[in-house]
């Protein structure tokens, strides 16, 4: 008898511990998306400028799109791409005064854990009354040079270009452009688009949202039936 309770025993107990482990598996997080990040489209490499949790939307450049699948540096899928704008000059020559939009709405997974922390820890916010200013202290966050602070050299149409220890490469595009504040907070105010000269340059980050917000209405406006006419 004891003999025939070991063997049971000895059976029973891989299905004990496989039903014990299963479910563990299961409940598993998913990926965390978050400002600072790095992501790929196809075999384009860029970096997360802005993620809202409670809309569950994020933003990169829009020079930055491919497929319509968006991933992590590993391959796990983020997200899917959502409208876009860009007219970033390719080897041109332009004036300060052309307005350069390049921006990129990233429709999250409900699988995705997200927040809106930077690498570093700061918590990164959005306030509309807070905008680039020549002389202000910036910061860019790119996944290939991590975190660089200067200031704004001059604020264009819908973009700015940043000095003073501001550095930028291949891959940072996208990247969120930011300023401390007096009360503690560290606030958005752009997106790094390229380089215009010398100087790293961003769009704005009021301009872009305004965009955003406009294609957000117009294609809801098509969605909707006509009116009656009586």
């Amino acid at each position: 008898m004891r003999r025939l309770r070991h063997l049971l025993l000895a059976l029973i107990a891989p299905v004990l511990a496989l039903t014990l482990v299963t479910p563990a598996a299961e409940a598993q997080p998913g990926v965390l998306v978050y400002p600072g990040m790095e992501i790929r489209q196809d075999r384009v490499r860029c970096t997360l400028g802005y993620v809202d949790p409670q809309t569950r939307v994020a933003f990169t450049a829009g020079h930055c799109r491919a497929s319509g699948l968006v991933t992590d540096q590993s391959g796990h899928v983020i997200g899917t791409q959502g409208s876009f704008r860009d007219n970033t000059p390719d080897g041109t020559t332009i004036d300060t005064n052309h307005q350069i939009t390049d921006w990129l709405v990233v429709h999250l997974a409900s699988d995705v854990a997200v927040n809106n922390v930077l690498p570093g820890g700061r918590v990164l916010v959005t306030d509309p009354a807070v905008v680039p200013v020549a002389g202000m202290p910036v910061c860019h966050f790119g996944v290939v040079t991590g975190e660089s602070c200067g200031t704004v050299q001059a604020v264009n149409n819908g973009w700015f270009t940043m000095a003073n220890g501001v550095v930028s490469q291949k891959g940072d595009s996208g990247g969120p452009v930011y300023t401390p504040t007096p009360d503690g907070r560290t606030v958005l105010i752009g997106m790094f688009n390229s380089t215009w000269g010398s100087f790293p340059a961003a769009v704005s980050w009021q301009v872009t949202s305004q965009q955003a917000r406009e294609d957000v209405i117009s294609a809801a406006s098509v969605t909707l039936p006509a009116p009656a006419i009586p």
